[in-house]
């Protein structure tokens, strides 16, 4: 056994979301560290282009495509990953969807949507990923700033990762007999490819200097090392908190 405190070694780490942004990041991040790591997502072809980088890094994953809030499919997925390797460490819910509108120009078929990808998704796949975790396995939730704090014309996104949460509380309490550790991290402003436009924006880029602490955007793989922590040994007492990593966004004013 590895006497590094940050060590995933030989543990099997799911991470939805992980084919581009910062799922990859975290993949990597993980893969760095030791873990096996199986990516997801809805699209096939960006999923093995991801999981041939971390291959070609030296690390190990496979590929798993399916929808989150298709629990049939959460259910044959985990069911490979149980057969194949016997149990499963570490759980990220990090897929979600941002659906940016007025209140009221939301059709509820749509908030119903954001919920069960956002929401309900990582409800089902905490629930039945625990059941094949052992004691010091870990979940963690990708929330956002926005689950703090909120603006207009966000309303739906800002309502869900609220949610989040509080899911990541009420599973760190149900599930800390079991000896799973829940926690979440909530980015702020990631120059990822989905926000493509807005970092180009010389605008928002002298806003964050001034709203930001270290005033700047986040890289996407400055994300990894919270999400190795909390996966590591090293986090064993840490449990029922969100972390934000936003360049101290929240923390400033």
């Amino acid at each position: 056994m590895s006497k590094d405190p940050f060590s995933l070694s030989g543990k099997i780490a799911l991470i939805t979301g992980a084919g581009r942004g910062l799922g990859l990041e975290i993949a990597r991040g993980f893969s760095k560290a030791g873990a096996h790591v199986a990516l997801t997502g809805l699209n096939q072809t960006r999923l093995e282009s991801a999981a041939d980088q971390i291959r070609n890094a030296g690390g190990t994953a496979e590929v798993h495509a399916f929808d989150v809030a298709d629990q049939v499919q959460v259910d044959k997925v985990l069911d490979a990953i149980s057969a194949a390797h016997g149990q499963l460490d570490i759980l990220v819910n990090n897929v979600g969807m941002r659906d940016r509108r007025a209140l009221d120009d939301f059709p509820m078929d749509d908030v119903r949507r954001l919920m069960d990808v956002n929401l309900i998704a990582p409800f089902y796949l905490s629930q039945k990923s625990a059941t094949i975790m052992k004691p010091g396995a870990r979940i963690i939730n990708v929330t956002s700033i926005a689950g703090s704090i909120s603006r207009g014309g966000d309303a739906a996104y800002t309502t869900s990762k609220g949610g989040l949460a509080a899911l990541t509380r009420a599973l760190a309490a149900e599930y800390g007999a079991r000896g799973i550790n829940v926690n979440g991290i909530a980015p702020g402003y990631f120059a990822t490819d989905s926000n493509r436009e807005m970092t180009g924006d010389k605008d928002v880029a002298d806003w964050l200097s001034k709203r930001t602490s270290l005033g700047r955007w986040g890289e996407p793989a400055e994300i990894a090392g919270a999400a190795v922590f909390l996966a590591s040994p090293a986090a064993s007492y840490v449990t029922g908190q969100i972390l934000a990593v936003d360049g101290g966004y929240l923390a400033h004013f």
